[in-house]
């Protein structure tokens, strides 16, 4: 599997509002798709990216990062049910990985839903299937000198079993009573 690729930019173009890039690694040339566009004096400049593979019965794309947290995201993003590779693309090329965290964290699914491809029912599965993985993030944004601001085991819990609820289609009068 390929993790990472270095080698120099031949190329960059936009097609169908992806933008790819055309590397020359050792003589092969690798067509990936990333997020934001290159400066123009990139051209011949060595290029490093954190590569995704997928893999298809009539295909092999290639999806590359800048920074290793933001391919580490696209992969677990890529692990909830009705989540492509494009939706993965356009989610990290609108917003940074800093404000879906935080977006996470502060449960605005607006944000998320803003997103072409993303509707309600997908934005309450992401919620759902990566607030647990982010509670480290949140951690690390909690004030220790203000407790008002900290939230305690029991309520993130509870913020769980509501996000649980909402994706049942339970009323929020249901959910509040539960």
């Amino acid at each position: 599997m390929i993790s990472w690729i270095k080698g120099e930019l031949i190329s960059s173009w936009e097609y169908s509002h992806r933008l790819y890039v055309l590397l020359n690694c050792q003589g092969i040339g690798y067509e990936i798709q990333i997020l934001q566009e290159l400066p123009s004096n990139s051209l011949n400049k060595e290029l490093i990216l954190w590569i995704h593979h997928v893999k298809r019965e009539d295909s092999d794309s290639f999806f590359g990062f800048k920074h290793k947290e933001e391919r580490d995201f696209f992969r677990e993003i890529l692990q909830i049910k009705g989540i492509g590779p494009q939706i993965g693309m356009n989610l990290l090329k609108r917003y940074k990985l800093n404000e879906i965290m935080k977006s996470i964290v502060e449960n605005n699914k607006n944000l998320i839903s803003s997103v072409p491809g993303i509707g309600q029912k997908m934005t309450e599965r992401i919620f759902l299937e990566l607030k647990n993985k982010y509670k480290k993030f949140q951690s690390n944004n909690k004030s220790d000198n203000n407790p008002e601001k900290s939230t305690s085991l029991l309520d993130i819990v509870f913020g769980d079993v509501k996000i649980a609820l909402n994706s049942l289609e339970y009323s929020k009068k249901e959910i509040e009573e539960t």
